[in-house]
């Protein structure tokens, strides 16, 4: 009978990308003292949000302004 392997998904967000490389390097080095494989950390995609705003009160709906 063969051993299930445990697998552990860590997703860490932070505003700071210094405090985000600094618990995601602490986690990995505890993982590995514990004789865990570690696969990663993985970057992930930066998220870019959009606001589209219309650029005059009345009228000229096509007129529209982007901010990130």
């Amino acid at each position: 009978m063969a051993v299930a392997s445990q697998n552990i998904r860590i997703r860490l967000k932070a505003f700071d990308y210094r405090v985000l490389d600094a618990s995601t390097q602490e986690i990995v080095s505890t993982a590995k003292r514990t004789g865990a494989t570690v696969r990663g950390p993985i970057p992930m995609p930066n998220e870019i949000e959009k606001f589209t705003v219309l650029r005059g009160p009345h009228v000229d709906k096509k007129s529209r302004d982007q901010f990130e």
